[in-house]
């Protein structure tokens, strides 16, 4: 189903909880997170990646502030079709709004009718390493991490994203540290991130996060460009052709190689049992 836009929320002056920064939701979304899902689609976003295909959701200043009763009332209103889902909220970065993710997923997990499975998709670079403490109410409450990995070098990654990548894996260290269940997204772009050589190193940044659960090798699409013209913006990746989807499994046994490598080599520092 398409993306439904906000606009303001009436009922948000009078929220008991934090309200949010939203830009759109997805009331039947199939490809974030397990089961059919109600997707939160939060405004703003601190990295530029190349490749991206919501560049509307970067300002934090843009989108419309709803309260945490209103999405209740939307998930509830179809609640028979989550079933085996839930809710996810992505982005933009959710976690820019680590308050309202929590009083968020808090309600969902204590609602009457049954408590809601929670999921977050996040690059994690809004994640502070040196403030950890920010972000316990909301992954105290979160089921399910997706954890978008853009590249494992960080010279390619700031090329890509426009930003370094320590604090997206302070951030995984952190959630294997948690035990929370991550599942890992890595987008294959020809030229760039499409390389045996990437995905194996990508596999062994990885591989020590015994938390992970999945791992999600997306083929880079073009669907985004018409968006850049509407908002007359210039597209970072023009002339690169889509990812060949044939060449997909080959490089997720790459990055399952990579992880088999370091996972390998932390047993390898153990000392041997007598």
């Amino acid at each position: 189903m398409a993306q439904v836009v906000f606009t303001e929320d009436p009922r948000a002056r009078e929220s008991a909880y934090t309200l949010g920064r939203i830009h759109s939701i997805e009331t039947m979304g199939t490809v974030d997170g397990p089961g059919i899902r109600f997707v939160v689609f939060t405004q703003g976003c601190p990295m530029r990646c190349a490749y991206c295909h919501n560049p509307d959701t970067w300002d934090v200043r843009a989108g419309a502030q709803v309260s945490v009763e209103h999405l209740i009332d939307l998930y509830e209103s179809n609640r028979a079709f989550y079933k085996t889902g839930g809710i996810t909220v992505s982005g933009g970065e959710p976690l820019l709004q680590p308050a309202f993710l929590a009083d968020l997923f808090r309600a969902m997990h204590a609602r009457p009718r049954g408590r809601v499975h929670t999921c977050l998709d996040s690059c994690g670079y809004a994640f502070d390493p040196a403030h950890p403490e920010r972000f316990d109410a909301v992954l105290a409450e979160t089921d399910l991490v997706l954890l978008d990995i853009k590249h494992s070098n960080p010279e390619g990654h700031r090329k890509l994203t426009g930003q370094s990548n320590e604090r997206i894996l302070a951030f995984g260290a952190h959630l294997a540290a948690r035990g929370i269940k991550t599942v890992i997204r890595h987008v294959v772009v020809p030229g760039i991130t499409d390389s045996v050589e990437e995905c194996e190193a990508l596999g062994r940044l990885i591989g020590p996060w015994l938390n992970v659960v999945g791992l999600e090798m997306l083929p880079y699409h073009t669907m985004g460009i018409p968006k850049y013209k509407q908002m007359g913006l210039e597209y970072p990746l023009a002339g690169v052709p889509p990812m060949d989807k044939e060449r997909m499994p080959e490089l997720r046994q790459a990055v399952l190689r990579g992880m088999k490598e370091s996972r390998s080599k932390a047993g390898s520092h153990h000392p041997k049992s007598h």
